[in-house]
């Protein structure tokens, strides 16, 4: 075993060398040891779960919202991925009930 290390920016792809060595470690066997046992059918079902659930907590759902002009421009200004970060903001809002209660005033 072996650890691979390769700086990849975003939106470029590893290179084919990293890609073809990591290929053939995934097509070796699993070598269990004292410190790393296998996981038991209870906990890997446990795992799958924590999964599912995870997955279903990060889909997002589209809606119409209607903002002022001003506010979706200062959004905008963030670049891509802005919605995101309306997305995170809400989220912050909705779990600090006094955000909300000092805007509605």
């Amino acid at each position: 075993m072996g650890i691979i290390k390769s700086t990849v920016k975003v939106g470029q792809k590893p290179p084919e060398e990293v890609v073809k060595r990591l290929q053939k470690i995934a097509r070796q066997p699993i070598n269990y040891t004292e410190d790393c046992p296998p996981s038991s059918p209870e906990a890997l079902q446990e795992f799958a779960q924590l999964a599912a659930e995870r997955n279903r907590r990060k889909k997002k759902q589209s809606i119409t919202i209607r903002v002022t002009p001003d506010v979706l421009e200062s959004y905008k200004t963030m670049g891509s991925g802005y919605t995101s970060i309306m997305s995170d903001v809400l989220q912050y809002a909705v779990n600090n009930p006094s955000v909300i209660y000092e805007a509605t005033k």
